[in-house]
């Protein structure tokens, strides 16, 4: 049976996408989930897999523009893997067999540059070289991760030859600089200069090294992040991900262990002099440096931005939580029972202000040049802290979500921004942002504008308070919430009166019921 591979969806507003690489070429045999193209949108790149296992039958060519929908390449599923790896197996060994003869450096060399990863990204870090200066790397194979503002790619070699590094890890390289080089050769490895892989198997046993890929003992993004924080190597951790590579899973299980004491000689003190004179500290006195990210560069550059070309002020008030907590507490088991989701905070929050921005539509709009763009519709942003640094994914439409929709949301979103998993649209656009630090303890803050929007909601923490009551004390939990604004579209009344009304709609929570 030939099944056929299409265009998937990438984003709302992409139409066509352009084919940047195919991974594996026509009359290749492809196991189902492998990685058979990267594509390319206006927006971010993006890498195709294998619906099903079979020989791969291409449609298009590196190059082509494709529509949402168009083939791309069909899989004909009726060839047996077992006749196929046996093939690619036969082949493999008459190519090795052939480089040992025949191979050699052609004298060609191959520059590679830093490829195009989405339009708005004009320059990439070098995260991780994965394979060695004087490798031997075969064409299509990973040698290096670089990351973006926004996500991370793969590297993958344009020739068969010898790498040569050009930048290190850690290296900020504008789109189109020069990252490396390669000697390319003919038929293999050099005579004389065996390819890594095969030196490799030489100390090796066959089935062990038939499994290991660029990816074995190689961390992903997010756990290297972690691993670096407990000062793991990332060798020492056993991965059980795809090829051996190391999870955030793995990561976060891992424990640094003690290395083994190296023979310590005490030298004698010079004199007692000497000795009266050196101060004794006890702990350890370590540090490290580490170069910023480009998620974490792009934060700064924008937070800086913000406060230096807006007329940022703050308004708070405090909101007393008994009566949503008393709501919650009476519904919470017959809301997850029927909806599949816990009944938090935040759908409440989401709720009250896109009453509140409807009814206020300057803190739902923006400035654009001379020009204030005003919104009938709330897209709601929610800042989330991932693993890489803070992201923004956005609820669209939230005005018209019930309150189990939003809590839905919220929790797909936080799920993806935990595992880096965010698309670029689903994290663009936004009219109104609610960042929470009281999840974290936070008393009270001055939240910075998520521009260019104009305003932005800081939750903080629920802490139980004495409280006058018709003229009687009562011990209530209260909530101070933070309104941060651009006071050049918002005004005092404006921005004061946005954030009473949140505060009548949460201490009513049955006005959000009928919308009153």
């Amino acid at each position: 049976m030939s099944l056929e591979i299409k265009v998937p969806a990438v984003g709302e507003s992409i139409s066509e996408v352009t084919i940047g690489q195919w991974f594996k070429n026509d009359g290749d045999y492809v196991e189902m989930d492998e990685v058979i193209c990267e594509l390319e949108s206006d927006k971010a790149t993006f890498e195709l897999t294998a619906e099903a296992a079979g020989v791969l039958k291409t449609s298009a060519k590196e190059g082509d523009t494709l529509e949402i929908g168009d083939v791309i390449c069909t899989i004909d599923t009726n060839s047996t893997g077992d006749s196929a790896s046996a093939e690619k197996a036969s082949k493999s060994s008459k190519e090795e067999s052939s480089s040992s003869n025949t191979g050699g450096v052609t004298g060609e060399v191959k520059e590679m540059v830093v490829p195009t990863v989405g339009e708005s990204i004009t320059e990439v870090t070098l995260a991780t070289w994965l394979k060695n200066d004087g490798d031997y790397v075969e064409l299509d194979e990973i040698i290096a991760e670089v990351d973006s503002d926004k996500a991370t790619f793969e590297l993958p070699a344009e020739a068969n030859g010898i790498l040569r590094h050009v930048a290190q890890e850690g290296d900020t390289l504008e789109i189109g600089g020069l990252i490396c080089k390669i000697e390319v050769t003919e038929g293999g490895a050099p005579q004389g200069e065996p390819a890594p892989a095969a030196k490799e198997s030489a100390s090796a046993s066959a089935s062990a090294s038939a499994n290991e890929t660029y990816a074995t003992g190689h961390a992903s993004p997010a756990a290297a992040k972690i691993l670096a924080e407990k000062g793991i190597d990332p060798k020492e951790v056993n991965g059980t991900g795809k090829d051996g590579r190391v999870t955030k899973e793995d990561a976060e299980k891992a424990q640094k262990t003690a290395k083994p004491a190296a023979a310590k000689q005490e030298s004698k003190p010079a004199s007692k002099a000497t000795e009266a004179e050196a101060p004794k500290t006890s702990g350890e006195r370590n540090s490290r440096r580490e170069k910023m990210t480009s998620l974490r560069r792009t934060i700064a550059r924008r937070l800086v931005s913000v406060k230096n070309e807006t007329a940022m002020l703050t308004t708070f008030n405090e909101v007393n939580m008994k009566p949503i907590m008393d709501i919650r507490k009476q519904y919470k088991d017959k809301f997850k029972e029927k909806h599949g989701v816990n009944l938090g905070f935040m759908s409440f929050f989401t709720k009250a202000v896109c009453v509140a921005l409807q009814e206020w539509p300057a803190v739902n709009a923006q400035i654009d040049g001379n020009e204030i763009v005003y919104n009938d519709f709330c897209d709601i942003s929610i800042a989330v802290s991932a693993p890489k640094g803070l992201v923004v994914p956005v609820i669209r439409n939230a005005e018209k979500l019930s309150f189990d929709e939003v809590e839905k949301e919220v929790v797909r979103l936080a799920t993806k921004a935990r595992d880096n998993k965010l698309s670029i649209e689903e994290m663009t656009g936004g009219t109104f942002t609610l960042t929470n630090g009281g999840i974290f303890g936070s008393m009270m803050s001055t939240p910075i504008i998520n521009a260019p929007q104009s305003a932005i909601l800081g939750m903080h923490n629920i802490v139980e308070r004495p409280m006058a009551v018709n003229g009687e004390v009562k011990i209530l939990p209260m909530m101070y919430l933070a309104l941060s604004y651009d006071h050049r579209i918002i005004d005092g009344r404006e921005s004061v009166s946005f954030l009473v009304r949140v505060k009548e709609l949460l201490e009513d929570p049955t006005r959000l019921l009928f919308g009153v």
